[in-house]
């Protein structure tokens, strides 16, 4: 059967009026967009084209289709970079968005046997945890857990991180910051960080381990970030030497 190329025509103009719609945040994110039966009586199209604009629409992450509930648009995404050796708050004002920090906890307490292998401390020894919230769009999208090891955590324990980075409070504190070592990979929220996030226990997130080492390889910072998975997509930039990413099957 021949395609008409009328359909086709009628479709893809239809999808670009929603998506400069949406761009210009006449829909602004998260909303719902009018029942398909309303938007497809204002364009003058039946269904069948509507729904095909909606895919196109879709296909390009603009909306999010909920059987049952409707048509949404999608919130905005952040874009975690791996090709740079930035705080996550310095990398995503860097990429225009407005991030908001509001500290949920620190304290000096005895690291939990796990932090203390990777700070590499003696057991029973104490370091600062310093719990933090990202908000981005006006929602909270990021849970992260720092363990800072001593002396230098004492050194800037009461830095305001609401306005600082961790990165930043460091290199004040006269420590060179060389390199980390991160792993990414999928997870379910776990209930607290839930509660932090307003989001159901179990939904997908992304969960960010990171070890940051000094230029004598002392490992200084042990980050966990806990990322929603609606609210974040990994980008790099790969290149024939430098940035190596590793594969491997997780049990």
């Amino acid at each position: 059967m021949t395609p008409d190329p009328g359909h086709e025509a009628r479709y893809r103009a239809i999808a670009a009026d929603l998506a400069a719609k949406i761009r210009s945040g006449h829909y602004a994110p998260g909303e719902a967009l009018p029942p398909q039966r309303e938007l497809s009586a204002s364009y003058g199209v039946t269904l069948m084209t509507l729904r095909q604009a909606l895919r196109e629409l879709s296909d390009e992450r603009l909306i999010v289709q909920q059987p049952g509930r409707g048509t949404y648009v999608a919130p905005p995404h952040l874009a975690y970079q791996l090709d740079s050796l930035r705080s996550l708050v310095d990398d995503l004002r860097k990429q225009g968005h407005d991030v908001r920090t509001a500290v949920a906890g620190r304290a000096v307490r005895r690291a939990p046997a796990r932090i203390a292998a990777e700070l590499r401390l003696p057991p029973g020894d104490t370091a600062l945890r310093l719990e933090r919230v990202r908000e981005f769009a006006g929602r909270p999208a990021v849970h992260q857990v720092s363990w800072v090891r001593r002396p230098v955590a004492d050194q800037i324990r009461d830095r305001d991180f609401t306005a600082v980075s961790l990165y930043t409070a460091l290199a004040d504190a006269g420590v060179t910051v060389a390199r980390a070592s991160e792993v990414v990979r999928p997870g379910l929220l776990d209930p607290a960080a839930a509660r932090h996030l307003h989001e159901p226990q179990g939904s997908p997130v992304l969960v960010s381990t990171r070890i940051t080492y000094t230029l004598d390889a002392t490992p200084v910072v042990s980050d966990h970030a806990t990322i929603l998975g609606s609210m974040m997509e990994i980008r790099t930039e790969r290149a024939a030497t430098g940035l190596s990413l590793t594969w491997r099957a997780t049990s």
